[in-house]
């Protein structure tokens, strides 16, 4: 019975990350990836993505102290960003890169500086989520490894 319950929470869970506008469809294209082989697949590729796109921010962030005028400099390490969310699915990082990238070419540097703190937000709370729903999925243990909850 409890396993039932865990199932529908990871299924809620997941549906309310793609319904928010958090995940999309290459979250579950990564899910799809996943198999007896590497039934941590999708944690291990997410922890990276968190490792990575954490020094990215940093590295924005001095960018933006140490270079404000270089905003081509600025535009390459948000498109590294935007690539690494994408490639995880990361939907709501990658539109705010976008936005930021946009700021880029506008020369923009306030615009940038609010963005950059709306992707820090974004990125911390997609963290949040997902080590939750990873730790739901942990709880359920290797039964099952891709998660539907397509619409």
């Amino acid at each position: 019975m409890e396993y039932s319950n865990l199932r529908r929470q990871i299924i809620f869970m997941k549906k309310n990350l793609f319904d928010q506008g958090y995940l999309d469809e290459q979250f579950n294209q990564l899910e799809e990836l996943q198999d007896e082989s590497s039934p941590n697949f999708v944690e291990e590729v997410a922890a990276l993505f968190f490792k990575d796109s954490s020094r990215l921010l940093t590295n924005i962030e001095q960018a933006i102290d140490k270079y404000p005028q270089d905003f081509y400099r600025l535009d390459s390490l948000v498109q590294q960003l935007k690539g690494s969310g994408s490639s995880i699915g990361a939907l709501r990082m990658k539109n705010e890169c976008s936005v930021f990238k946009a700021n880029c070419n506008d020369r923009n540097l306030e615009g940038c500086r609010r963005s950059l703190q709306k992707m820090k937000r974004e990125h911390a709370t997609l963290k949040q989520k997902l080590e939750s729903y990873f730790q739901l999925l942990r709880q359920v243990g290797p039964r099952d490894y891709a998660v539907s909850s397509r619409k």
